[in-house]
């Protein structure tokens, strides 16, 4: 089974930050870009932030550049999203996934291996 396992995500009140990380499970990550996405209840899901398949380049949503660092360490076989200042719309669930390319591509019809995702709640 190709997936991901994500983990990290917890209560966090406003103006707090998380780290998140995830790790992939049945493939190999050096070769492929790494996104983060979020769904919150009742909305569809959110690109968040990609980075490439050697780290190099990395791209973020409006929503949450300069507040969000995506970063991964390919010898520890880890992808993390490092989240500050947090606000209550950043309430939802957080899941990586797997690029098509090495590159990074902000399209969600070009990720796949999906993991179940870790829950985050920012509330005071």
């Amino acid at each position: 089974q190709v997936t991901f396992e994500e983990s990290g995500g917890g209560l966090v009140q406003p103006g707090g930050s998380l780290r998140l990380s995830c790790a992939p499970v049945g493939f190999m990550l050096e070769y492929s870009a790494i996104g983060w996405f979020r769904q919150a209840p009742g909305k569809e899901r959110e690109w968040l932030s990609c980075i490439s398949s050697r780290g190099g380049t990395t791209t973020y949503a409006d929503s949450v550049k300069g507040r969000f660092t995506i970063s991964r360490d390919n010898d520890k076989k880890m992808v993390y999203l490092q989240m500050s200042s947090l606000k209550s719309d950043d309430t939802a669930v957080y899941s990586c996934a797997r690029g098509a390319h090495s590159y990074c591509d902000e399209s969600t019809s070009n990720y796949s291996a999906w993991g179940q995702g870790t829950q985050v709640l920012v509330s005071s």
